[in-house]
């Protein structure tokens, strides 16, 4: 965030917020060139996140640039993980912001989150094509896996991370 002279806040979601995160997380994956079947891209819930994340053991965050919304991150108790893992989820940012800061920022507030949940793990799953995500999840300790965890749908991700939250 250095270098802004910007009024930022991280808050969590509301109705209003689905359209433009569900675009932003749209835009993001197709000018990366990723695949948009078997991703969030065509995730039904990914018009909805307000309803998605009032489910119990999630939180959504979503970050605010001068009163615009330009993204978000969650975490989400996804089908088949582990007891007490939770998914990192839907963590995107419009392309105007990145490397800005506001990623590293995110992240450790959704750890902080997942760790008030009672969670033990955060997994994730994302695409090598996303080089500056996936140095950011290095960078915080995650780990790289064989094989995908739980049942999320997201069958075209093929990079799976776990990190232990200590």
């Amino acid at each position: 965030m250095a270098g802004f002279d910007l009024m930022y806040e991280f808050r969590s979601i509301r109705p209003t917020d689905n359209f433009i995160l569900a675009r932003i997380i749209r835009e993001n994956i197709e000018a990366l060139g990723l695949p948009t079947e078997g991703t969030a891209h065509s995730d039904p819930t990914t018009d909805n996140l307000y309803n998605l994340f009032q489910t119990p053991g999630s939180a959504y965050l979503v970050l605010e640039v001068n009163d615009q919304v330009v993204g978000g991150c969650g975490i989400y108790p996804s089908n088949g993980l582990p007891a007490q893992y939770a998914e990192l989820v839907r963590f995107f940012l419009s392309p105007e912001i990145q490397g800005n800061g506001f990623g590293n920022v995110l992240m450790e507030k959704c750890e902080e989150l997942a760790k008030e949940k009672g969670y033990t793990h955060l997994y994730l799953e994302s695409f090598p094509e996303m080089e500056a995500a996936v140095h950011l999840y290095e960078k915080f300790g995650y780990q790289r896996l064989d094989k995908a965890l739980g049942n999320t749908g997201h069958f075209s991700c093929n990079v799976w991370m776990l990190k232990e939250l200590l």
